[in-house]
């Protein structure tokens, strides 16, 4: 028993950097949502620190996962995915779709009413993206493109292009994201029509 434990906590370190890459968040940032020194979650990350209960859990609650997730507790059986919102600081409701390590992860945000005179930050890094609108108004900037997509539009793009989503001044939206590394993209390619400023 004590040497299948000691197995499944090596396995936690590579799972915990892969969650907080996926979150595309810096050991910075998730020591300061979680309390943990930076340098603590980088000997964890590194496998040279076996992690405590005290530790798992701000992490659990930080990455949206549940403690079975990031030990690798073997399935029970239930297909169900737990959607447990990750945490933002900007209201924002980020719910994981999918469970999977690796290949192309599946999530619902919904962002709420946002400004139409916002100045967007746009940011950039490796990978696809797909995007989907269910409700309300998306503003995506994209490069040079200003685009309001509307329900049941699509886009799909390079993540290397600089981005931003946000909501409209109309109210709230909520969209369906597929994202995926360096070459894995979604099948899917419906460029939305509609610019901002036009009827």
């Amino acid at each position: 028993m004590d040497e299948l434990m000691d197995r499944t906590l090596d396995t936690v370190g590579p799972r915990l950097k892969q969650l907080r890459q996926r979150r595309d968040i810096t050991l910075t940032d998730l020591s300061e949502e979680t309390g943990i020194s930076i340098s603590t979650l980088s000997r964890l990350e590194a496998g040279h620190r076996r992690p405590s209960l005290e530790q798992l859990l701000p992490l659990a609650r930080a990455f949206g996962a549940t403690l079975d997730e990031l030990v690798d507790a073997p399935p029970t059986g239930d297909p169900r995915i737990n959607l447990q919102p990750l945490p933002t600081r900007d209201g924002r409701t980020i719910l994981p779709l999918t469970r999977r390590a690796g290949g192309i992860q599946a999530y619902k945000f919904v962002l709420p009413t946002g400004s139409d005179e916002a100045t967007p930050e746009l940011r950039s890094h490796e990978g696809y993206d797909w995007v989907f609108v269910l409700n309300g108004s998306l503003r995506l900037v994209l490069g040079e493109h200003d685009l309001i997509m509307e329900p049941g539009e699509a886009a799909e793009f390079d993540t290397r292009t600089p981005h931003w989503f946000g909501a409209t001044g109309a109210g709230p939206v909520e969209f369906l994201s597929l994202v995926g590394k360096q070459g894995e993209r979604a099948h899917v390619r419906a460029a939305p029509k509609r610019h901002l400023g036009e009827d």
